[in-house]
């Protein structure tokens, strides 16, 4: 089992598990050889969610925010947020689960492996299959017999991931790990000799353990910790000991906050909304505590907000004179066939959902600790 340590439980700030509109289904052939689960069989009784409402006081708040911040783009943005019976998911392949035939069944739905080129000249092996067609995947329950043979996730999640670029035996931290999906995502991509996958909210904590739970064998879990301490006072307790920190920090989650069902409650969002920021730097200040020299840094957040991405960054990197910021064009340009990318990000790069690409928001920035 994971280690767990208890600890204090305190909102810090409006994160939200998303919970992203079903698919309409398209019926394929399956191949020889594959059985899906009782699940995904019994798909055709899974009942719609209604179509949820847009809060007016966002759509507001963000078309007079990001209208300035984005300008033209933001149109273009605006139409997918608007639309989420658009939003697909991307499927994360579990190698855990030895799913060969299930990645056939995906191939014959028309998904393809978008890292396949990415992740080409590399030992990594990180599968991710996402389609130009919508099509719908439930998500699977947890089962104690076997593990799951895929997650369901935004594809430009896995950025930050790549990001990072984790390799086998160094020590990784998650300083806000759930759900999940990230922390799985690296495990994919790596074997690390010691991870910490940390969530202070004790909700968010549990469903932390059911996920790494579903998908990672017995043997692999002796070198994982799960804690729910307050990631401000992880770095300054333990100075120095990672390798490598993602901070996916809590942040404003512009796809869930914009169909905000309690008006009430989004107003007062908008109105607290400027001080998110300071519990972002705070957190990343933590990550760089806890980094080793020559470790790096990922800082990521799934908004457009300015505030929370580039100003945050700009703001910690103005109190250290041992870190740089570190350049990700080259991973922008190798995702650029599935994934559009904002202009003018000074510190990281942005991508932002457009029709035909439906990925993002996600900011992402790297950072060096020199010494």
């Amino acid at each position: 089992m994971f280690r767990a340590t208890a600890g204090p439980w305190s909102l810090l700030g409006p994160r939200s598990a998303v919970s992203l509109s079903r698919m309409k289904s398209v019926a394929v052939a399956e191949p020889e050889g594959y059985r899906p689960r009782e699940e995904i069989n019994k798909r055709s009784h899974i009942k719609l969610k209604p179509q949820k409402q847009i809060c007016k006081p966002v759509l507001e708040h963000f078309d007079e925010r990001y209208g300035q911040e984005l300008g033209e783009l933001w149109d273009k943005v605006r139409e997918v947020l608007l639309l989420p019976s658009n939003w697909q998911y991307a499927v994360l392949v579990n190698k855990f689960s030895q799913c060969v035939t299930f990645e056939r069944y995906l191939q014959s739905r028309g998904y393809y492996n978008f890292l396949s080129d990415v992740l080409l000249l590399t030992q990594h092996s990180l599968r991710c299959y996402i389609s130009n067609v919508q099509c719908r995947f439930p998500r699977l329950q947890h089962c104690t017999e076997r593990l799951k043979d895929y997650y369901l996730l935004n594809a430009a999640s896995l950025v930050p991931v790549l990001a990072l670029d984790v390799q086998d035996g160094e020590r990784v931290l998650d300083l806000c790990a759930a759900p999940g999906g990230k922390s799985l995502a690296i495990l994919q991509y790596a074997t690390p000799g010691f991870f910490l996958c940390n969530e202070y909210n004790v909700l968010r904590h549990q469903r932390l353990k059911q996920t790494l739970g579903s998908f990672v064998p017995e043997d692999l879990r002796n070198v994982i910790s799960v804690t729910d301490l307050d990631g401000r006072h992880i770095g300054p307790q333990y100075p120095q000991m990672y390798n490598k920190v993602l901070v996916d920090t809590p942040c404003s989650n512009d796809r869930s906050w914009l169909f905000s069902s309690d008006v009430l409650q989004a107003s007062m969002r908008i109105t607290e909304r400027p001080k998110l920021p300071v519990l972002q730097g705070q957190l990343l200040r933590s990550a760089l505590e806890a980094l080793r020299p020559g470790g790096t840094v990922v800082y990521s957040t799934c908004t457009l907000s300015r505030a929370e991405n580039d100003d945050v960054v700009a703001s910690v990197l103005n109190s250290y004179d041992n870190v740089q910021a570190v350049d990700l064009t080259g991973l922008a340009r190798s995702l650029a066939h599935n994934f559009t990318f904002a202009e003018g990000v000074q510190y990281g790069q942005l991508i932002v959902p457009e029709q035909g690409r439906f990925w993002g928001p996600m900011y992402v920035s790297k950072l060096l600790k020199l010494r």
